[in-house]
């Protein structure tokens, strides 16, 4: 799998938001874009968290948000990211690593250009090569 690169197998159509956002705009947005993370980029485009499916089953279990709550309030910080020309060798041994489910795929100078997920790899090593919605 050495030979394999992410961009190959990475979506493009990478949904970010800012930290502001509001909790509830953001999960309108995840069900409206039928996704399972939001990454949150800054000004620049360079990712500062990532919001999944996993936060707001957090967000559920400590009660209702108030109304100010942000992304900011809950994202995930640590950020872990890999580059297109990383192999998938690469990416899958940092989802086991940190036992996640979503790398963002960053260029130094582009910043945010691509999403690889768990869904991503199972669609390639599977037959049917691309993943559902």
């Amino acid at each position: 799998m050495d030979d394999i690169f992410v961009g190959r197998l990475m979506s493009s159509d990478v949904v970010t938001v800012d930290p502001d956002t509001h909790i509830e705009s953001a999960a309108e947005t995840l069900q409206e874009e039928r996704v399972g993370s939001l990454v949150v980029a800054d000004e620049n485009g360079q990712p500062v968290g990532i919001l999944t499916n996993t936060d707001f089953v957090r967000l559920v279990a400590e009660g209702d948000p108030d109304d100010g709550t942000t992304v900011a309030d809950y994202m995930s910080r640590e950020v872990v990211t890999v580059g297109a020309q990383d192999s998938i060798q690469t990416a899958a041994d940092r989802l086991i690593t940190y036992r996640i489910h979503h790398l963002p795929v960053v260029d130094d100078t582009e910043g945010i250009i691509g999403l690889l997920s768990t869904t991503d790899l199972a669609a390639y090593l599977s037959d049917t090569g691309v993943p559902t919605p």
